[in-house]
């Protein structure tokens, strides 16, 4: 996180860092994002948990359970979102970063960063750069919106 706040000041984008809500933001987003699978299927994916793989969030998208737009498409997607306030959170880091008048963020701000989720104030779409180079970035709508 601390490259991507570096990012933000020389942009001089303002934020609010708080710690220790990580937690209630990946619950929000399984939410909206994952609602539409059960707990069996979360487990199957290995959304979370750690039995055979570290869990994260975003195998909905990689193991296609969610629609979205992946790579080119989902960096053009987020680019050009029109973005007032919106929230990052990490999978596994403990703070959030808000970020008000957010619409000069840039897919290519997040390029150095690893399992980093971007959600709009109300969860109505996200954006998500994950650790590997072969998934994502995603970008993908909440199913009220699609």
């Amino acid at each position: 996180m601390d490259q991507l706040i570096k990012q933000l000041e020389k942009n001089n984008i303002k934020f609010k860092e708080y710690l220790y809500f990580a937690p209630y933001f990946r619950k929000c987003w399984e939410d909206a994002f994952v609602h539409h699978l059960n707990e069996s299927e979360k487990e199957k994916l290995y959304l979370y948990g750690d039995r055979y793989y570290c869990g994260y969030l975003w195998h909905v998208f990689s193991n296609e359970r969610k629609s979205h737009f992946v790579k080119t498409a989902a960096n053009k997607a987020f680019d050009m979102k029109t973005k007032p306030k919106c929230y990052v959170f990490h999978q596994r880091l403990p703070e959030v970063l808000l970020i008000e008048r957010a619409n000069t963020l840039k897919a290519t701000y997040f390029e150095q960063e690893e399992d980093v989720y971007i959600v709009d104030e109300h969860f109505t779409w996200t954006y998500v750069v994950t650790h590997e180079s072969d998934f994502g970035p995603y970008y993908s709508e909440a199913d009220y919106l699609n």
